[in-house]
């Protein structure tokens, strides 16, 4: 091993080494690129590692001299037998050191899968023979960040990683009749993710897929912030109103059809019918006050006397008397009366609405609806119970845009109190958690974003929660978006482990570069000229900051990709376009 230069400055964040030789710079030439690693002596048989951030050359009296500036990431520390790799800089060489390139067998060394560095994710960038491994149970234990631009290999690096995870590879499944205890569930905007895990035949893959058409998520699940977020318009004059008479409304009716709960509050996880507390609103709304003596109560048309509202209002829509002054028939409007018509009109077209059946109208197979007795049944579809699944892939691209905040809110809160209670209760009995769960939000910058706008309010509140607390109770993240910059800060500051794949956005790589460490400064100018499926992966799991060729996921996700010239001449007269309209508009079909 001869060296090929000198250290001539040397720091925490840079080293600096001189190449005065031209034919050694050419013979090493493929080994001394930007992002390519280095090793330097220290004097006392120890090494330094560092990545090469940036290369300068000048020809004096045609003598070429060449400055490499690189990064200083580890060491390999003498143990007797061999080396040690130790991240940061426990070791840095003085001027005058000899400076090497990076041989096989150094690299062998640092990405072995001794350690519990056994997670294979791919081959390294500059070395496809080299292995590149993770930390398996750092990596899925803390929250993860994977980011990459359109094009760049985002989907299929996600899906190869769930592959491994549960034991797919080139072969096939190769769990089949023996799971592992993954519990991996997946927020999927583009329906894209099923495809990914569609494994047929004697080693099929069961895959709980659960589109809108599957999903049952009934509204009584929702807590006062989800419920208020989806049928209350905080920017009304009234909504103080509204959400008073709201609650009021919904904590009775959940009393009237839950009696052996000790005390129902507007959060309890209970059955309260929707339609009822329709019911309620509008009598308040329409409400009358005898004002004879005697009465003082809300009185009917025929003269009745209503002495609980609780008792009465829910059942119908009830008439009350004309106002009147006269004294024989004296009656008030009541406090609201007319204060809720358009609150009314609101939930009316709510519940109208047949996009919003799986969570307004949700029943089961038998037809029944869903009451509070069925809630462990509804938990297990969440997390694969229902069919001994280790990929849950909620299909949310059928959802309306309008409720897609309040369905991630709900979906990803019910997971972490499942998290949370299933926790405690195993520590109570001197046990570990045993149902790790990780999260993996897909296009999270659409229901996450950074902006603080009262639509996304309630998915960010509940994702932000898991990020902060969730790994405590054995739920992680793996955060996934295309714009990153876009994405609420709160989310991806607790992520310990990156994934960046290409970023051509400015913002984008800027605000990466932010979260990265100093030390993957060089890799990280290298994220706008990254191939397809090529990514720095950096945190807590990694040995050290590398480029990494990820494999392609077999089989792959599909997304929509549409040939738009060879398709464009024709598709105006294609007869399925009318079929798309209908679809859109939900005709009934016809003969």
């Amino acid at each position: 091993m001869s060296s090929i230069g000198s250290v001539m400055v040397s720091s925490p964040s840079q080293i600096t080494v001189q190449v005065n030789s031209l034919d050694i710079f050419q013979s090493n030439k493929a080994n001394l690129q930007v992002g390519k690693y280095i090793k330097i002596e220290d004097g006392n048989h120890n090494f330094a590692i560092a990545i090469v951030k940036n290369i300068a050359g000048k020809n004096e009296n045609d003598d070429w001299i060449f400055t490499i500036d690189a990064t200083p990431i580890g060491a390999l520390i003498a143990n007797g037998n061999g080396f040690d790799f130790k991240k940061g800089t426990p070791v840095l060489p003085v001027p005058t050191e000899p400076v090497y390139i990076m041989d096989s067998a150094t690299l062998d060394i640092l990405f072995s899968s001794d350690g519990g560095f056994d997670f294979n994710v791919g081959t390294l960038s500059n070395n496809l023979d080299v292995n590149f491994n993770l930390h398996g149970n750092r990596f899925f234990s803390k929250h993860i960040g994977i980011v990459g631009s359109t094009g760049s290999g985002k989907s299929c690096a996600v899906s190869r990683i769930l592959q491994n995870v549960v034991g797919i590879g080139q072969d096939g499944y190769s769990l089949h009749g023996r799971q592992n205890n993954s519990h991996v569930v997946i927020f999927d905007l583009h329906s894209e993710y099923a495809a990914a895990f569609s494994i047929e035949g004697e080693g099929s893959f069961s895959l709980n897929n659960l589109s809108v058409d599957e999903l049952q998520l009934p509204y009584w699940l929702m807590n006062s912030e989800e419920l208020e977020s989806m049928f209350i318009e905080s920017s009304e004059s009234n909504s103080h109103n509204q959400m008073a008479i709201f609650k009021r409304a919904v904590i009775a009716n959940k009393k009237k059809h839950n009696h052996l709960l000790i005390d129902a509050t507007y959060d309890t996880p209970c059955y309260f019918s929707i339609s009822e507390v329709v019911n309620y609103i509008d009598n308040i709304d329409r409400e009358v006050i005898g004002r004879k003596e005697g009465e003082d109560k809300p009185k009917l048309i025929d003269g009745t006397l209503i002495d609980n509202q609780e008792n009465s209002y829910f059942e119908a829509r009830l008439t009350f008397v004309a106002s009147s002054a006269a004294a024989a028939t004296k009656a008030n409007n009541g406090p609201f009366h007319g204060e809720f018509n358009r609150f009314i009109s609101r939930l009316e077209t709510r519940l109208a609405d047949d996009r919003l059946r799986f969570l307004l109208k949700p029943i089961k197979p038998d037809g029944e609806r869903f009451n509070t007795d069925d809630f462990s049944d509804l938990l297990k579809q969440f997390i694969g119970y229902s069919n001994k699944s280790n990929i849950t892939i909620f299909d949310l691209s059928g959802v309306p845009f309008e409720v897609l905040s309040v369905t991630i809110s709900l979906l990803s809160r019910i997971i972490f109190d499942f998290s949370f209670h299933n926790s405690k209760l195993r520590h109570a009995e001197g046990e570990d958690n045993n149902i790790p769960i990780l999260l993996v939000c897909e296009e999270a910058h659409n229901y996450v974003p950074a902006s603080d706008s009262a639509m996304y309010r309630a998915s960010r509140k509940s994702i932000e929660r898991i990020a902060k607390e969730g790994r405590k109770y054995g739920l992680s993240l793996m955060v996934v978006s295309q714009r990153p910059s876009e994405v609420s800060p709160t989310i991806f500051s607790q992520c310990s482990n990156f994934i960046a794949l290409r970023l051509t956005n400015k913002a984008d790589q800027n605000y990466i570069k932010g979260l990265l460490p100093e030390n993957t400064s060089a890799a990280a100018e290298m994220l706008p000229s990254l191939g397809q499926g090529e990514a720095l992966i950096v945190g807590d799991a990694s040995i050290m900051p590398s480029l990494v060729q990820l494999p392609k996921p077999v089989p792959e996700p599909k997304s929509a990709s549409v040939d738009v010239h060879s398709v464009w001449n024709e598709s105006w007269k294609d007869p399925s376009f009318i079929n798309v309209i209908k679809r859109w508009r939900k005709e009934r079909p016809t003969d």
